[in-house]
């Protein structure tokens, strides 16, 4: 929301004409036509035992979906993804396939073009979504087995329909007005037009048995404990809440945001003129958040905007492909800067002066050198962290998340975690839906003795 002090120090909404965002916030990567798809469909090998397959972290038979694609079967092989995948068409929009499957894909050492497996993904899970016909899954008969599941991002919404497939009834609890988590809220908006993220959702609620339940805050409106009376499992899948600090002085001035917040804003905006941006902006942190904030910023009409990471381009989270996506689209990339102190003027932001900072003996040291950059908006996207509080205490940790077995089992009984607030995971949007998928297996295992 644009305010008389963002006014002030140079943030402004309506930076373009309305035509201009239509056009910058289209699909980033269109889909591919019926014909494209036979092409890139009779590349593929069909491998035995196929390399992109255990690559896949939901374990997709690839070459099997990818064969009914070369058929003309779209929805032979969007029922192939979506049995192991149930978020597979939007893990086919933001999943960083070209270090997953496509990276482990044969074609590499042949002519160093994978087949472009996230493509054909999207084309048969659209395929299938524009015209769905009969239901591809039944509800088992039901169990009479009640499962709370908190939190319905990727982990949440793979558990719930997991479990509701095996005839357990589900009351799915979410914080926010919509579902969808990070898929609805924290991912770029060029990645997911049309709306796609809640018609994949429909479509999974779709199956029965889940009921929902929005803007209910675990730690306010339930306790752990709670669940664990009124149910005969619960499921965790509480994502990262908080946001890690600069490790500097952070004032309250006008211009200093979350990029995370940023994100969900344009996200969520009925008009995206009225999304207000800066002029200059900097955005500091090396992952996929970072280059979806820079990029709308700049799709925004941002004239100069700067992602600072404090190490090489090879230490940076986000992928080579999104580091030249953000480059192609007119941000600047400076390596080896960590921030020194923000620079502000009356209540607003100016700028920020870094430090240059490179390795001595392993480590990262600050050279001396010293640095800094105009900006009237500086977004933090260095990272985010889990809130134990929501939890409880009683719930163990392991390097600040929740700790659990590989099915998802927590220190607590019949207490299951995945997704992003479980430890030792990747923050991948598909790694927290096998996370769901095993934890659901898991659960319903449980309860049946």
């Amino acid at each position: 929301m644009e305010t008389t002090a963002s006014r002030a120090c140079g943030i402004h909404a309506a930076r373009l004409n309305l035509a201009d965002y239509a056009v910058n916030f289209g699909d980033a990567h269109p889909p591919l036509t019926k014909a494209q798809a036979l092409v890139e469909a009779e590349r593929c090998y069909y491998c035995f035992d196929a390399p992109c397959a255990t690559a896949c972290p939901t374990g997709i038979d690839i070459p099997a979906f990818i064969h009914r694609v070369a058929q003309g079967n779209d929805r032979g092989a969007a029922r192939a993804i979506l049995e192991a995948n149930p978020l597979g068409g939007m893990c086919a929009r933001v999943c960083p396939t070209e270090v997953l499957c496509e990276q482990a894909c044969v074609r590499n050492s042949h002519d160093d073009k994978p087949v472009e497996i996230g493509a054909l993904q999207r084309h048969a899970t659209d395929a299938y979504f524009a015209d769905p016909g009969a239901p591809l899954f039944t509800r088992a008969a039901p169990t009479g087995r009640r499962v709370a599941v908190v939190g319905a991002g990727p982990a949440g919404l793979a558990c719930a329909h997991g479990l509701a497939v095996r005839g357990h009834d589900v009351v799915l609890f979410e914080a926010r007005p919509k579902l969808g988590g990070l898929n609805e809220y924290g991912l770029a908006s060029y990645k997911t037009t049309g709306g796609f993220a809640q018609k994949e959702i429909e479509w999974l609620l779709s199956i029965g048995g889940i009921e929902v339940r929005c803007n209910q805050v675990l730690g306010r409106d339930a306790t752990v404990d709670s669940l664990l009376q009124a149910y005969d499992a619960v499921f965790l899948g509480l994502g990262l809440a908080g946001v890690n600090a600069l490790g500097i002085a952070e004032p309250q001035v006008e211009g200093l945001r979350n990029a995370v917040d940023f994100i969900a804003d344009v996200r969520q905006a009925q008009d995206l003129s009225t999304v207000p941006v800066g002029r200059r902006v900097v955005v500091i942190g090396g992952g996929m958040t970072a280059v979806d904030a820079a990029v709308q910023a700049r799709k925004l009409g941002a004239e100069d905007v700067t992602i600072v990471y404090r190490r090489g381009a090879d230490g940076m989270s986000a992928s080579a492909v999104e580091q030249r996506w953000a480059q192609t689209n007119g941000v600047a990339i400076r390596h080896w800067a960590a921030p020194k102190e923000l620079v502000s003027e009356g209540g607003v932001v100016r700028g920020m002066r870094f430090a240059a900072t490179a390795l001595a003996g392993g480590r990262l040291v600050d050279t001396g050198e010293a640095f800094t950059l105009e900006a009237d908006m500086v977004l933090k996207a260095i990272g985010q962290s889990y809130l134990p509080e929501h939890a409880g205490p009683t719930v163990a940790l392991q390097g600040g998340r929740i700790a659990t077995d590989d099915m998802g089992r927590t220190s607590v009984a019949r207490l299951w975690a995945g997704g992003d607030c479980r430890a030792g995971g990747r923050d991948l949007t598909v790694e927290a839906v096998e996370h769901g998928k095993v934890a659901a297996l898991s659960i319903s295992e449980a309860l049946r003795g």
